[in-house]
This record gives C-alpha cells, sequence and structure tokens, in this order.
C-alpha cells in the first residue's frame, strides 16, 4: 500500500492553514462561545469544558476540549448513570448542532488537531486497533474528516477507518476544502449523529479480520 509524506500542501500548508483559519475563527465565533458556555453552564452545570486525553499525531497522548454535553447523574451506588440517560435534550442539540466540539479550535491552534482529519478517538482503543487502522494516526487528527462526511457514526466502525485511511493517503487542499463544505452542509442538515445502537456510538472492540 502506498503511504507517500504527502505534497507540499499536506508539508508546508496544512498547519500554517489550520493555526490561521481556528484563530479567526475562535474570533469570529467569540459571541457564540461566550452564549454556549452560558447556557451549558445553567443547564449541565460546571465544568463547562469537558477534557479527555485522545492520541494524536504518531499516537502522540493530548487533551481534547469539548463542551460538556452529558450530566454527571449517578445511581445509589455513585456509579455514572448510562450515557441515553445523561444525555439531555439540551445535550442531544448541542450535539447535533456540533456545538460542543467548537472548543476543538483551541486544540487545532496549538497545534493538537487539524481541521480536517481522522477523528480523535479513546486511548483504550490504541491496542485494538490492526496494522491498517493504524495508520489513522500518521496524521494529526481532526475536528472534521472524510469519515464524518460519509456518515459520522451511523456507519461502522470498519468503514470508518477506511475512510481515515483513505483520506490520509490522498490528503490535498481541494479535498480538504471539500470536506469542510460537506461538514456545513452536513451540521446544517444534523446528519449522521447517532449510531442505531448507541446514544451517540457503540464501543470499539476490535476489529474480527484485517482490513488490509
Amino acid at each position: 500500500m502506498n503511504r507517500s509524506k504527502g505534497g507540499i500542501y499536506k508539508r508546508f500548508l496544512k498547519r500554517p492553514m489550520d493555526f490561521i483559519l481556528s484563530l479567526i475563527a475562535i474570533i469570529a465565533l467569540s459571541p457564540v462561545f461566550l452564549i454556549v458556555t452560558f447556557l451549558v453552564r445553567t443547564k449541565l452545570g460546571s465544568p463547562v469544558l469537558f477534557k479527555q486525553e485522545r492520541p494524536g499525531l504518531n499516537e502522540e497522548i493530548f487533551s481534547i476540549y469539548k463542551f460538556r454535553s452529558m450530566t454527571d447523574d449517578r445511581d445509589s451506588s455513585g456509579n455514572l448513570l448510562p450515557d441515553h440517560v445523561r444525555l439531555t435534550n439540551f445535550g442531544k442539540f448541542l450535539r447535533s448542532a456540533s456545538l460542543d466540539e467548537l472548543p476543538g479550535l483551541l486544540n487545532i491552534l496549538k497545534g493538537d488537531m487539524s481541521i480536517i482529519g481522522p477523528r480523535p478517538l479513546l486511548v483504550q482503543y490504541l491496542p485494538l486497533y490492526n496494522e491498517y487502522q493504524k495508520h489513522r494516526h500518521n496524521v494529526r487528527p481532526g475536528l472534521s474528516g472524510l469519515a464524518q462526511v460519509n456518515g459520522r457514526n451511523a456507519i461502522s466502525w470498519e468503514e470508518k477507518f477506511k475512510l481515515d485511511v483513505e483520506y490520509i493517503e490522498k490528503v490535498s487542499f481541494l479535498g480538504d476544502c471539500k470536506i469542510i463544505l460537506l461538514t456545513l452542509k452536513k451540521v446544517f442538515v444534523r446528519e449522521g449523529i447517532n449510531s442505531e445502537t448507541a446514544a451517540t456510538m457503540e464501543y470499539f472492540e476490535g476489529s474480527k479480520k484485517t482490513e488490509e
């Protein structure tokens, strides 16, 4: 399988563009940040930001930031209630409109993430990837990606990883622009937010077959 290091865009232009565009977006969307912060604090409590470790470029761990979308409701034993119980209508709205992802712009500005790339998943998935799927960490993870505009949480893990690796092999300026436009369309129509079996996406437990 051909996995070139990429062209001029991937090696020299993609990161500066991520920095400039994320800075512009943070400034332009600052009123939205303030409104969502107020609503999350009022409806879900504090902390307003959800912080979690995720694997980034070359599987290096970083902290991803999102707006909180679930409550901390627990049962009588102190255990967190299932996701579908803690995910309120307000949280569903945040996710369907992708407003919970806005703090990810800070991750892009810092260099943890890119605007476009494979989504950063849970750290505990790392030992479950096969050799083919591991290549999704050959680039910075993204706020949106090829898998997100081709089904998002409505497609299987295997389909998602296949699209992630396909993106890495074909990174280009025009390709990223196309994914950005398709992402805006997906956000507008709120398509593919949930899987058929879970409040968001069922946990990845490893693939039975190698996708190579």
